[in-house]
């Protein structure tokens, strides 16, 4: 088990390394000057100099990339060339907004896919099956943002009984925050449910044929039995899989929701920091994203290792 995990560990480390390079590259090659951006069109040139000096972009690519690198190993994250505040402070304040939708997100998709899955699956071939088959369809066909929009017309402007958009924060009590969460929970969350639902789906049905479901059965177990026992824990193993990408789409992805319903949160942030060609922000809080992914899949590998003892002997 422990060098399953040394390899996976090494594995991922080698991939936020090349993670950190892409975004460094793709960023440095990216037309528009961020003082020019800065200090508008008619800064005069030595104005644009001292800037530039004052934000390091005189020196060499590579000694901004390593100077970079160096200061994320750190925890420092750099200073937002926008908004003159430490990136890492603008990272906490947003955090707070995108991780607690990201969570009810993934347990709302969880809490509605995983029956649904193993409800299709009971009653596979039946008009109960082709019917979920045909909305988890339309749900992965419709896009989020669309979805959002439609929510925020039925609920918010037509029976108004959530918040059409924007954040009051956590200091203002945990229920407004819940209640401004709760359509752009909804958009994230269904979407994802539906693919959920028919992976486990899926999973489950070629579960049930397996030997040691014919086995069980032929001992005695009655079908539920049978069901939640043995077949629907060992139809978790790829649902697993799943899981961990809807999280870490749903942290990495929400750009579109949040500006759907203006909510300070990375997405948003990300946005912003594009249009102002703010470089510092869009490296660090991309490469902290992915950071975030390859966390979330070690750990769904490790999980993996725990489910299916035939992994940790790699």
């Amino acid at each position: 088990m422990l060098v399953y995990a040394a390899k996976r560990f090494a594995s991922l480390a080698a991939t936020l390394l090349v993670a950190t390079l892409l975004a460094f590259v793709v960023l440095e090659i990216l037309p528009g000057d961020p003082a020019q951006l800065m200090l508008g069109l008619n800064a005069q040139d030595d104005t644009l100099a001292a800037l530039r000096q004052e934000l390091g972009l005189d020196r060499p690519a590579w000694v901004r990339y390593l100077a970079w690198i160096g200061g994320f190993a750190t925890g420092d994250l750099g200073t937002s060339y926008t908004y003159s505040v430490p990136v890492a402070d603008l990272v906490a304040d947003r955090a707070v907004v995108s991780l607690p939708l990201a969570l009810i997100a993934l347990a709302l998709s969880t809490v509605i896919a995983i029956p649904v899955g193993v409800y299709a699956a009971r009653h596979r071939g039946g008009w109960q099956d082709g019917g979920i088959m045909a909305l988890t369809q339309i749900g992965i066909a419709i896009p989020n943002f669309w979805f959002a929009m439609l929510l925020v017309y039925v609920f918010a402007v037509t029976l108004r009984l959530v918040p059409s958009g924007g954040f009051p924060g956590w200091g203002g009590g945990i229920g407004p925050a819940l209640l401004a969460l709760t359509l752009p929970a909804i958009a994230l969350a269904l979407p994802q449910a539906a693919i959920l639902a028919r992976v486990m789906r899926s999973a489950l049905i070629d579960a049930l044929h397996e030997d040691y479901v014919r086995t069980a059965r032929a001992k005695g177990l009655t079908r539920n039995a049978t069901l939640w026992r043995h077949a629907v824990r060992n139809a978790f193993i790829p649902v697993l899989t799943i899981l961990g990408l809807q999280f870490s789409f749903l942290i990495a992805g929400t750009i579109i929701i949040e500006n759907v319903f203006y909510l300070p949160g990375l997405g948003r942030l990300i946005f912003q920091a594009i249009t102002q060609r703010d470089l510092i922000v869009v490296k660090s809080v991309v490469v902290l994203l992915v950071g975030t992914v390859i966390v979330v899949t070690f750990l769904v590998d490790m999980a993996y290792a725990a489910a299916d003892p035939r992994l940790r002997k790699r």
